[in-house]
Protein backbone atom coordinates (compact mmCIF):
# COMPACT_ATOMS: atom_id res chain seq x y z
CA UNK A 1 0.00 0.00 0.00
CA UNK A 2 1.10 3.57 -0.66
CA UNK A 3 1.12 6.10 2.17
CA UNK A 4 -2.08 7.60 0.77
CA UNK A 5 -3.76 4.20 0.67
CA UNK A 6 -2.70 3.57 4.26
CA UNK A 7 -4.10 6.97 5.26
CA UNK A 8 -7.46 6.17 3.67
CA UNK A 9 -7.51 2.80 5.44
CA UNK A 10 -6.89 4.47 8.81
CA UNK A 11 -9.61 7.06 8.20
CA UNK A 12 -12.18 4.42 7.26
CA UNK A 13 -11.36 2.21 10.25
CA UNK A 14 -11.42 5.10 12.73
CA UNK A 15 -14.70 6.58 11.54
CA UNK A 16 -16.40 3.18 11.30
CA UNK A 17 -15.62 2.57 14.96
CA UNK A 18 -17.21 5.87 15.95
CA UNK A 19 -20.58 5.23 14.32
CA UNK A 20 -23.33 5.60 16.94
CA UNK A 21 -25.54 2.63 16.00
CA UNK A 22 -24.28 0.13 18.55
CA UNK A 23 -23.88 2.78 21.24
CA UNK A 24 -27.54 3.83 20.88
CA UNK A 25 -28.67 0.21 20.93
CA UNK A 26 -26.72 -0.42 24.14
CA UNK A 27 -28.20 2.69 25.77
CA UNK A 28 -31.75 1.56 24.96
CA UNK A 29 -31.23 -2.14 25.64
CA UNK A 30 -32.07 -2.02 29.36
CA UNK A 31 -34.16 1.14 29.44
CA UNK A 32 -37.70 0.76 30.80
CA UNK A 33 -39.93 3.51 29.43
CA UNK A 34 -42.93 2.52 31.55
CA UNK A 35 -46.53 2.71 30.34
CA UNK A 36 -46.40 6.18 28.81
CA UNK A 37 -45.80 7.12 25.20
CA UNK A 38 -42.36 7.71 23.66
CA UNK A 39 -41.68 10.80 21.57
CA UNK A 40 -38.30 11.06 19.85
CA UNK A 41 -36.30 14.20 19.09
CA UNK A 42 -32.96 13.60 17.34
CA UNK A 43 -30.66 16.55 16.75
CA UNK A 44 -27.14 16.96 15.34
CA UNK A 45 -24.86 15.81 12.56
CA UNK A 46 -25.36 12.20 13.65
CA UNK A 47 -29.11 12.61 14.22
CA UNK A 48 -30.31 10.40 11.38
CA UNK A 49 -27.97 7.55 12.27
CA UNK A 50 -28.99 7.73 15.94
CA UNK A 51 -32.69 7.98 15.09
CA UNK A 52 -32.45 4.99 12.75
CA UNK A 53 -30.79 2.89 15.46
CA UNK A 54 -33.45 3.92 17.99
CA UNK A 55 -36.29 3.21 15.54
CA UNK A 56 -34.89 -0.25 14.82
CA UNK A 57 -34.39 -0.99 18.51
CA UNK A 58 -37.78 0.23 19.73
CA UNK A 59 -39.68 -1.02 16.69
CA UNK A 60 -43.13 0.62 16.72
CA UNK A 61 -42.99 1.98 20.27
CA UNK A 62 -42.13 5.52 19.14
CA UNK A 63 -45.40 7.44 18.94
CA UNK A 64 -43.91 10.23 16.84
CA UNK A 65 -40.50 11.76 16.24
CA UNK A 66 -38.50 14.48 14.57
CA UNK A 67 -34.95 14.30 13.20
CA UNK A 68 -32.95 17.48 12.53
CA UNK A 69 -29.55 17.29 10.82
CA UNK A 70 -27.20 19.12 8.50
CA UNK A 71 -27.91 19.46 4.79
CA UNK A 72 -26.97 16.25 2.99
CA UNK A 73 -26.96 14.13 6.15
CA UNK A 74 -30.37 12.44 5.83
CA UNK A 75 -30.20 8.94 4.38
CA UNK A 76 -33.86 8.10 3.93
CA UNK A 77 -37.27 8.11 5.59
CA UNK A 78 -37.90 6.77 9.08
CA UNK A 79 -41.26 5.44 10.35
CA UNK A 80 -43.30 8.00 12.32
CA UNK A 81 -40.41 10.47 12.09
CA UNK A 82 -40.35 13.84 10.32
CA UNK A 83 -36.89 14.60 8.93
CA UNK A 84 -35.57 18.14 8.52
CA UNK A 85 -32.27 19.42 7.15
CA UNK A 86 -30.99 22.77 8.36
CA UNK A 87 -28.04 25.18 8.47
CA UNK A 88 -24.63 24.48 10.02
CA UNK A 89 -22.38 26.04 11.35
CA UNK A 90 -24.73 29.02 11.15
CA UNK A 91 -28.44 28.41 11.90
CA UNK A 92 -30.93 29.31 9.19
CA UNK A 93 -34.70 29.53 8.70
CA UNK A 94 -34.95 25.74 8.50
CA UNK A 95 -33.16 25.43 11.88
CA UNK A 96 -35.77 27.67 13.47
CA UNK A 97 -38.71 26.00 11.71
CA UNK A 98 -37.62 22.47 12.63
CA UNK A 99 -36.95 23.45 16.24
CA UNK A 100 -40.45 24.90 16.57
CA UNK A 101 -41.87 21.62 15.25
CA UNK A 102 -39.90 19.80 17.97
CA UNK A 103 -41.23 22.16 20.63
CA UNK A 104 -44.78 21.62 19.40
CA UNK A 105 -44.20 17.85 19.52
CA UNK A 106 -43.26 17.78 23.21
CA UNK A 107 -45.75 20.41 24.40
CA UNK A 108 -48.63 19.11 26.51
CA UNK A 109 -47.26 15.63 27.25
CA UNK A 110 -48.14 13.70 30.41
CA UNK A 111 -45.90 12.82 33.35
CA UNK A 112 -45.96 9.16 32.21
CA UNK A 113 -44.60 10.07 28.77
CA UNK A 114 -40.91 10.12 27.83
CA UNK A 115 -39.04 12.31 25.38
CA UNK A 116 -36.18 10.27 23.87
CA UNK A 117 -33.66 12.98 23.10
CA UNK A 118 -30.81 11.87 20.82
CA UNK A 119 -28.09 14.50 20.67
CA UNK A 120 -24.86 14.85 18.72
CA UNK A 121 -22.45 17.61 17.76
CA UNK A 122 -23.69 20.34 15.47
CA UNK A 123 -26.90 20.66 17.46
CA UNK A 124 -26.05 24.19 18.52
CA UNK A 125 -26.75 25.49 15.02
CA UNK A 126 -29.34 22.93 13.96
CA UNK A 127 -31.52 23.18 17.07
CA UNK A 128 -32.36 26.78 17.72
CA UNK A 129 -35.16 29.11 18.71
CA UNK A 130 -33.45 32.49 19.10
CA UNK A 131 -34.42 35.10 21.66
CA UNK A 132 -32.93 37.78 19.39
CA UNK A 133 -33.60 38.47 15.72
CA UNK A 134 -32.34 35.99 13.14
CA UNK A 135 -30.12 38.70 11.70
CA UNK A 136 -28.45 39.41 15.03
CA UNK A 137 -28.04 35.73 15.90
CA UNK A 138 -26.34 35.19 12.54
CA UNK A 139 -24.10 38.19 13.11
CA UNK A 140 -23.08 37.09 16.62
CA UNK A 141 -22.39 33.54 15.37
CA UNK A 142 -20.19 34.90 12.58
CA UNK A 143 -18.30 37.08 15.06
CA UNK A 144 -17.65 34.08 17.32
CA UNK A 145 -16.46 31.86 14.46
CA UNK A 146 -14.12 34.56 13.15
CA UNK A 147 -12.54 35.69 16.43
CA UNK A 148 -11.07 32.31 17.41
CA UNK A 149 -13.37 31.58 20.35
CA UNK A 150 -13.35 27.90 21.30
CA UNK A 151 -16.48 25.72 21.26
CA UNK A 152 -17.09 26.06 25.01
CA UNK A 153 -16.98 29.87 24.84
CA UNK A 154 -19.29 29.88 21.82
CA UNK A 155 -21.81 27.64 23.56
CA UNK A 156 -21.86 29.73 26.75
CA UNK A 157 -23.17 32.65 24.71
CA UNK A 158 -25.48 30.54 22.56
CA UNK A 159 -27.29 29.29 25.66
CA UNK A 160 -28.30 32.76 26.69
CA UNK A 161 -29.47 33.79 23.24
CA UNK A 162 -31.69 30.71 22.85
CA UNK A 163 -35.04 29.40 24.10
CA UNK A 164 -33.90 25.73 23.92
CA UNK A 165 -30.23 25.64 24.92
CA UNK A 166 -28.68 25.43 28.38
CA UNK A 167 -31.30 23.01 29.76
CA UNK A 168 -34.24 25.05 28.48
CA UNK A 169 -35.53 22.36 26.10
CA UNK A 170 -35.72 19.83 28.95
CA UNK A 171 -37.71 22.35 30.96
CA UNK A 172 -40.16 22.71 28.06
CA UNK A 173 -40.70 18.92 28.13
CA UNK A 174 -42.16 19.00 31.65
CA UNK A 175 -44.06 17.19 33.08
CA UNK A 176 -42.78 14.43 30.74
CA UNK A 177 -39.53 12.64 31.55
CA UNK A 178 -36.48 13.02 29.30
CA UNK A 179 -34.11 10.17 28.42
CA UNK A 180 -31.11 11.71 26.70
CA UNK A 181 -28.53 9.77 24.69
CA UNK A 182 -25.53 11.94 23.84
CA UNK A 183 -22.76 11.44 21.29
CA UNK A 184 -19.93 13.62 22.57
CA UNK A 185 -18.06 16.04 20.30
CA UNK A 186 -16.34 18.13 22.98
CA UNK A 187 -13.09 17.37 24.76
CA UNK A 188 -13.74 15.93 28.22
CA UNK A 189 -17.41 15.20 27.39
CA UNK A 190 -18.99 18.12 29.32
CA UNK A 191 -22.70 17.31 28.98
CA UNK A 192 -23.85 20.88 29.46
CA UNK A 193 -21.69 22.02 26.54
CA UNK A 194 -22.38 19.37 23.88
CA UNK A 195 -24.70 21.12 21.37
CA UNK A 196 -25.05 23.77 24.10
CA UNK A 197 -26.75 21.30 26.48
CA UNK A 198 -30.48 21.54 25.61
CA UNK A 199 -31.37 18.85 28.17
CA UNK A 200 -28.70 19.22 30.84
CA UNK A 201 -28.30 21.66 33.75
CA UNK A 202 -26.05 24.56 32.80
CA UNK A 203 -22.79 24.96 34.72
CA UNK A 204 -21.84 28.27 33.10
CA UNK A 205 -22.74 31.61 34.60
CA UNK A 206 -23.87 34.96 33.29
CA UNK A 207 -20.60 36.46 34.49
CA UNK A 208 -18.66 34.03 32.29
CA UNK A 209 -20.75 35.07 29.29
CA UNK A 210 -20.03 38.75 29.88
CA UNK A 211 -16.29 38.09 30.15
CA UNK A 212 -16.32 36.30 26.77
CA UNK A 213 -18.07 39.29 25.19
CA UNK A 214 -15.40 41.60 26.60
CA UNK A 215 -12.51 39.25 25.74
CA UNK A 216 -13.33 39.15 22.02
CA UNK A 217 -14.81 42.67 21.80
CA UNK A 218 -18.08 41.24 20.49
CA UNK A 219 -20.83 43.60 19.41
CA UNK A 220 -24.28 42.79 20.86
CA UNK A 221 -27.46 44.84 20.88
CA UNK A 222 -28.95 46.16 24.12
CA UNK A 223 -31.65 43.47 23.81
CA UNK A 224 -29.05 40.72 23.56
CA UNK A 225 -27.06 42.11 26.50
CA UNK A 226 -30.18 41.96 28.70
CA UNK A 227 -30.32 38.19 28.07
CA UNK A 228 -26.89 37.89 29.71
CA UNK A 229 -28.63 38.69 33.03
CA UNK A 230 -31.21 35.87 32.83
CA UNK A 231 -29.91 32.71 34.53
CA UNK A 232 -30.14 29.29 32.87
CA UNK A 233 -31.64 26.14 34.52
CA UNK A 234 -29.35 24.58 37.12
CA UNK A 235 -31.49 21.61 38.28
CA UNK A 236 -33.35 19.15 36.01
CA UNK A 237 -34.45 16.16 38.09
CA UNK A 238 -36.69 14.69 35.37
CA UNK A 239 -33.77 14.07 32.99
CA UNK A 240 -31.69 10.88 32.67
CA UNK A 241 -28.58 11.07 30.48
CA UNK A 242 -26.37 8.42 28.85
CA UNK A 243 -23.19 9.46 27.04
CA UNK A 244 -21.96 7.38 24.10
CA UNK A 245 -18.92 7.68 21.88
CA UNK A 246 -16.09 10.20 22.17
CA UNK A 247 -12.81 11.27 20.62
CA UNK A 248 -11.03 8.77 22.91
CA UNK A 249 -12.62 5.90 20.98
CA UNK A 250 -11.81 7.61 17.67
CA UNK A 251 -8.12 7.84 18.58
CA UNK A 252 -8.07 4.27 19.88
CA UNK A 253 -9.54 2.98 16.61
CA UNK A 254 -7.04 4.99 14.55
CA UNK A 255 -4.23 3.52 16.66
CA UNK A 256 -5.49 -0.03 16.11
CA UNK A 257 -5.62 0.58 12.34
CA UNK A 258 -2.03 1.87 12.38
CA UNK A 259 -0.88 -1.17 14.33
CA UNK A 260 -2.57 -3.46 11.81
CA UNK A 261 -0.47 -1.76 9.12
CA UNK A 262 2.74 -2.42 11.06
CA UNK A 263 3.28 0.94 12.73
CA UNK A 264 4.54 1.32 16.28
CA UNK A 265 1.85 3.69 17.52
CA UNK A 266 1.51 6.35 20.20
CA UNK A 267 -1.55 8.43 21.06
CA UNK A 268 -0.04 11.77 22.08
CA UNK A 269 -3.32 13.30 23.29
CA UNK A 270 -7.07 13.10 22.85
CA UNK A 271 -7.47 16.61 24.29
CA UNK A 272 -5.93 18.71 21.52
CA UNK A 273 -7.17 22.30 21.74
CA UNK A 274 -5.07 24.88 19.91
CA UNK A 275 -4.63 26.69 16.60
CA UNK A 276 -4.85 24.31 13.63
CA UNK A 277 -1.62 25.72 12.19
CA UNK A 278 0.20 25.22 15.49
CA UNK A 279 -0.93 21.59 15.66
CA UNK A 280 0.31 20.97 12.12
CA UNK A 281 3.66 22.56 12.85
CA UNK A 282 4.00 20.58 16.08
CA UNK A 283 3.34 17.24 14.37
CA UNK A 284 5.78 18.15 11.62
CA UNK A 285 8.42 18.83 14.27
CA UNK A 286 7.85 15.33 15.64
CA UNK A 287 8.32 13.97 12.12
CA UNK A 288 11.72 15.69 11.90
CA UNK A 289 12.78 14.37 15.29
CA UNK A 290 12.09 10.75 14.35
CA UNK A 291 13.41 10.72 10.78
CA UNK A 292 16.26 8.48 11.90
CA UNK A 293 13.91 5.76 13.14
CA UNK A 294 14.53 2.25 11.86
CA UNK A 295 10.91 1.21 12.42
CA UNK A 296 7.60 2.59 11.14
CA UNK A 297 6.04 5.04 13.58
CA UNK A 298 2.57 6.57 13.92
CA UNK A 299 1.67 9.48 16.20
CA UNK A 300 -1.99 10.28 16.88
CA UNK A 301 -3.72 13.36 18.28
CA UNK A 302 -7.43 13.89 18.81
CA UNK A 303 -9.50 16.89 19.78
CA UNK A 304 -10.64 20.06 18.08
CA UNK A 305 -8.44 22.87 16.81
CA UNK A 306 -9.49 26.41 15.94
CA UNK A 307 -8.80 28.73 13.01
CA UNK A 308 -8.41 32.50 13.05
CA UNK A 309 -9.79 33.81 9.78
CA UNK A 310 -7.30 36.12 8.09
CA UNK A 311 -8.49 35.66 4.51
CA UNK A 312 -11.53 34.85 2.42
CA UNK A 313 -10.65 31.42 1.04
CA UNK A 314 -12.31 28.03 1.40
CA UNK A 315 -11.19 25.41 3.89
CA UNK A 316 -11.55 23.88 7.34
CA UNK A 317 -9.47 23.32 10.44
CA UNK A 318 -8.33 19.83 9.43
CA UNK A 319 -7.28 20.96 5.96
CA UNK A 320 -5.42 23.90 7.47
CA UNK A 321 -3.67 21.63 10.00
CA UNK A 322 -2.52 19.31 7.23
CA UNK A 323 -1.34 22.08 4.93
CA UNK A 324 0.64 23.79 7.70
CA UNK A 325 2.43 20.47 8.32
CA UNK A 326 3.21 20.16 4.59
CA UNK A 327 5.52 23.19 4.81
CA UNK A 328 7.72 21.43 7.36
CA UNK A 329 7.73 17.81 6.17
CA UNK A 330 8.62 18.67 2.58
CA UNK A 331 11.61 16.60 1.48
CA UNK A 332 11.49 14.16 4.39
CA UNK A 333 11.54 10.43 3.71
CA UNK A 334 8.27 8.45 3.50
CA UNK A 335 6.41 10.80 5.83
CA UNK A 336 2.74 11.73 5.67
CA UNK A 337 0.04 13.37 7.76
CA UNK A 338 -3.74 13.16 7.66
CA UNK A 339 -6.32 15.13 9.63
CA UNK A 340 -10.07 14.54 9.45
CA UNK A 341 -13.33 15.46 11.09
CA UNK A 342 -15.29 12.36 12.08
CA UNK A 343 -18.53 13.79 10.67
CA UNK A 344 -17.10 13.84 7.14
CA UNK A 345 -17.33 17.60 6.71
CA UNK A 346 -14.50 19.95 7.59
CA UNK A 347 -15.73 23.52 8.00
CA UNK A 348 -18.10 24.72 5.26
CA UNK A 349 -16.69 22.22 2.72
CA UNK A 350 -17.53 18.77 1.35
CA UNK A 351 -14.14 17.37 2.43
CA UNK A 352 -13.60 15.48 5.69
CA UNK A 353 -10.06 16.83 5.94
CA UNK A 354 -6.68 16.77 4.29
CA UNK A 355 -3.73 14.51 3.46
CA UNK A 356 -0.15 15.72 2.84
CA UNK A 357 3.21 14.02 2.49
CA UNK A 358 6.86 14.77 1.79
CA UNK A 359 6.03 15.71 -1.83
CA UNK A 360 3.02 18.02 -1.28
CA UNK A 361 4.94 21.29 -0.93
CA UNK A 362 6.99 20.68 -4.09
CA UNK A 363 3.90 19.72 -6.09
CA UNK A 364 2.27 23.01 -5.11
CA UNK A 365 5.37 25.04 -5.91
CA UNK A 366 5.46 23.59 -9.41
CA UNK A 367 1.98 25.05 -9.86
CA UNK A 368 3.09 28.43 -8.55
CA UNK A 369 1.39 27.96 -5.18
CA UNK A 370 3.12 28.94 -1.92
CA UNK A 371 1.68 27.38 1.24
CA UNK A 372 2.36 30.52 3.29
CA UNK A 373 0.13 32.60 1.01
CA UNK A 374 -2.56 29.91 0.93
CA UNK A 375 -2.72 29.77 4.74
CA UNK A 376 -2.88 33.56 4.94
CA UNK A 377 -6.00 33.42 2.75
CA UNK A 378 -7.44 30.37 4.61
CA UNK A 379 -7.69 28.71 1.19
CA UNK A 380 -6.49 25.22 2.07
CA UNK A 381 -9.30 23.44 0.18
CA UNK A 382 -8.27 24.80 -3.22
CA UNK A 383 -4.59 24.00 -2.65
CA UNK A 384 -5.17 20.44 -1.45
CA UNK A 385 -7.59 19.85 -4.31
CA UNK A 386 -4.84 20.74 -6.79
CA UNK A 387 -2.58 17.96 -5.44
CA UNK A 388 -5.16 15.30 -4.63
CA UNK A 389 -4.88 15.99 -0.92
CA UNK A 390 -8.56 16.25 0.00
CA UNK A 391 -10.01 13.38 2.03
CA UNK A 392 -13.60 12.80 0.94
CA UNK A 393 -15.82 10.48 2.97
CA UNK A 394 -19.24 12.03 2.58
CA UNK A 395 -21.50 12.48 5.59
CA UNK A 396 -20.56 9.71 8.04
CA UNK A 397 -23.46 9.75 10.47
CA UNK A 398 -21.28 10.45 13.51
CA UNK A 399 -19.50 13.40 15.10
CA UNK A 400 -16.89 12.87 17.83
CA UNK A 401 -14.27 15.54 17.13
CA UNK A 402 -11.23 15.25 14.88
CA UNK A 403 -8.23 12.95 14.61
CA UNK A 404 -4.83 13.62 13.04
CA UNK A 405 -2.25 10.93 12.31
CA UNK A 406 1.44 11.37 11.49
CA UNK A 407 2.93 8.42 9.61
CA UNK A 408 6.66 7.70 9.27
CA UNK A 409 7.01 4.59 7.09
CA UNK A 410 10.20 2.51 7.26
Amino acid sequence: MTLREEADYIVNKAISSALPDEAVRQALKTKDFGEGKIYMVAVGKAAWQMAKAASDCLDKKIEKGICISKYGHMKGELPNVECYEAGHPIPDANSFRATQVAIDLITGLNAEDTVLFLLSGGGSALFEKPLVSEAELTDITRQLLACGADIVEINILRKRLSAVKGGKFAKLCLPAKVFSVVLSDIIGDPLDMIASGPAYPDSSTNEMAKKIIAKYHLKLSAEAMKLMDIETPKDLTHVETRITGSVKLLCKAAAEACQQLGYKTLILTDCLNCEAREAGTFLAAIAKTYQGSQESLAFIVGGETIVHLTGHGKGGRNQELALSAAREIGGLYQTALLSVGSDGTDGPTDAAGGYVDQDTQEKLRKQGIEIFEILKENDSYQALQRVGGLIMTGATGTNVNDVAVLLIRR
